[in-house]
């Protein structure tokens, strides 16, 4: 994440995009995917730049199975579809959504019977189908990684069930992109078995590379099979935190991943999993296709988007001022606005807090105004359960541009809002995600956030209250006004000498300026 103007300068993320009369048309917008595999509806909602999933449905039609050998849509797939697209257009009319806008991919634009049957869901649904080629596909599964990463360098990997589809992204920008017949469901189909799967995919990986060039940057898998193989390698590692999105992966991990699936009773990892035996049957030929993947690109990382072409649906509609806002803080700033008693209280809150953190970078600083944003948005809940819920949130909650670790550190924050001590939670395992130094900022930023909350005034300008730190001689000032001394009661002291312990400070006072 760049961030070019003044580094402490919160104007850089202007006026939430919630508030601006250009993004309201996108507060509640519906979109429909038809892939080889599976159709799908997402309602979005909430701030514009970084939407919640208000409604998310998806139904595994296989439509693009059999294709090469009849050349035909799969009949029984044409009816799950044709059901589901129903169902939905019913839905968008109970939602009063603005028309859905619908786009089908590789299996409906090359079956020979897909123009009669995109006529028949426009005469059966009144949907308006976009039948997109595989660039334009590319494209937009581009688009939805901006979504969640502005300003991101990389190879975005989009399979579905019967394409590929590679892009780069630079500075927000899409660049080259190509589609392929990689996809799992013609893979199955090829006569020959694995030797001549794996020949076929060799192939068509030469005129990849020969088109794409060079790709050494992070490598962003986008799609279901991706996902599903992601879930595996989770429970190969005993991973703690169960979020597929913003997930890391080795090239070394994603081959110890591919064996572990081979060596292990294949419907028991099924299950254990979670992943559906339509999606299960797919997932070694997509193995097969990464793996080659990895040896002709040889990315540096590895990460997992669960942003892709509905995202990148979503993207289209936006302006250029908007794409280039931070996901994470517009969708804090939303929280806030919605759920905060005193909604604008957390600006002030980050301004108070800041000098305790004098050798803080950008990324870091970020993270201290989302959890400055986020600190009161869970004050109805039980105050028994308030430090378990934030952390719940931080972590599991749909927010973009947030790596594993960055929930973990915000998650930990947001815990010490509400309780001096994380040991007894049953959130213990993911703590280790993050570093034992990162773990004390963590808390040092939570028990300033706690004991800044105390100070619960209108204005909590500089000259009402004000913190000073000297890391050198260990000493914390308080510094407070005339009028905001009357806040500092005994509770207000008590925060303060804990946040004192915990920067281990030898000196710590409050003073009436």
């Amino acid at each position: 994440m760049q961030e070019t103007l003044p580094q402490d300068d919160w104007s850089h993320y202007g006026r939430p995009l919630f508030d601006d009369p250009k993004s309201r048309a996108l507060s509640r917008v519906g979109v429909v995917d038809i892939g080889s595999n599976s159709v799908r509806l997402v309602v979005f909602d909430g701030a514009a730049r970084s939407p919640a999933y208000f409604f998310n449905e998806k139904i595994l039609c296989g439509l693009g199975a059999g294709m090469n050998e009849t050349g035909l849509l799969n009949p029984e797939g044409k009816q799950r579809a044709l059901v589901a697209l129903k169902r939905f257009q019913c839905l968008a009319d109970g939602m009063s959504l603005a028309p859905l806008t619908v786009v089908a991919t590789a299996a409906m634009r090359e079956a020979k019977d897909g123009p009669a049957f995109r006529k028949q869901i426009e005469d059966e649904t009144g949907l308006k189908v976009w039948v997109i080629d595989g660039v334009e596909e590319a494209r937009l599964s581009a688009q939805g990684v901006l979504l969640g990463w502005p300003g991101s360098f990389g190879l975005i990997c989009d399979i579905g069930g019967s394409s590929m589809e590679l892009a780069e992204i630079h500075d927000g920008e899409v660049g080259r992109r190509i589609s392929s017949s990689l996809g799992p469901l013609k893979l199955r189909d090829i006569d020959g078995g694995q030797p001549a799967r794996l020949a076929e995919i060799k192939s068509v990986m030469k005129d990849l590379v020969a088109h794409m060039g060079a790709q050494r940057d992070r490598l962003f898998l986008v799609g279901g099979s991706w996902r599903a193989l992601a879930k595996v390698d989770m429970q190969r590692r005993n991973y703690p935190l169960h979020v597929l999105h913003e997930y890391r992966m080795s090239a070394e991990a994603v081959t110890k991943t591919i064996a572990y699936l081979n060596d292990n009773d294949s419907e028991e990892l099924r299950k254990t999993c979670g992943i559906s035996s339509t999606r299960w049957e797919l997932l070694p030929y997509a193995a097969e296709v990464l793996g080659e993947l990895l040896d002709n690109f040889n990315p540096k990382d590895i990460a997992i988007s669960s942003y892709g072409i509905r995202e990148g649906m979503l993207y289209e509609q936006m302006s250029g001022e908007l794409r280039h806002r931070d996901p994470l803080i517009e969708a804090c700033r939303f929280a806030e606005a919605k759920d905060a008693r005193i909604p604008g209280f957390g600006k002030r809150l980050y301004d108070f807090v800041k000098p305790l953190f004098p050798n803080a970078d950008i990324p870091r600083r970020r993270l201290f105004k989302a959890a400055c944003l986020l600190h009161d948005v869970s004050w109805r809940a039980h105050p028994d359960y308030r430090a378990e819920i934030c952390f719940d949130n931080a972590t599991r909650a749909n927010l973009g541009g947030l790596k594993h670790s960055e929930r973990v550190f915000l998650g930990i924050a947001l815990l010490h809002r509400y309780r001096n001590k994380r040991e007894g939670t049953h959130f213990e395992e993911l703590f280790d995600l993050l570093d034992q130094e990162d773990q004390l900022e963590a808390e040092i930023l939570g028990k300033a956030l706690r004991f800044g909350a105390m100070l619960w005034m209108e204005k909590l300008t500089k000259e009402e209250a004000h913190l000073r730190w000297d890391p050198e001689q260990r000493r914390l000032t308080l510094r407070l006004s005339e009028n905001a001394a009357l806040l500092y009661g005994e509770v207000t002291e008590a925060r303060f000498n804990t946040l004192a312990a915990t920067l281990s400070a030898d000196q710590h006072q409050m003073e009436i300026v």
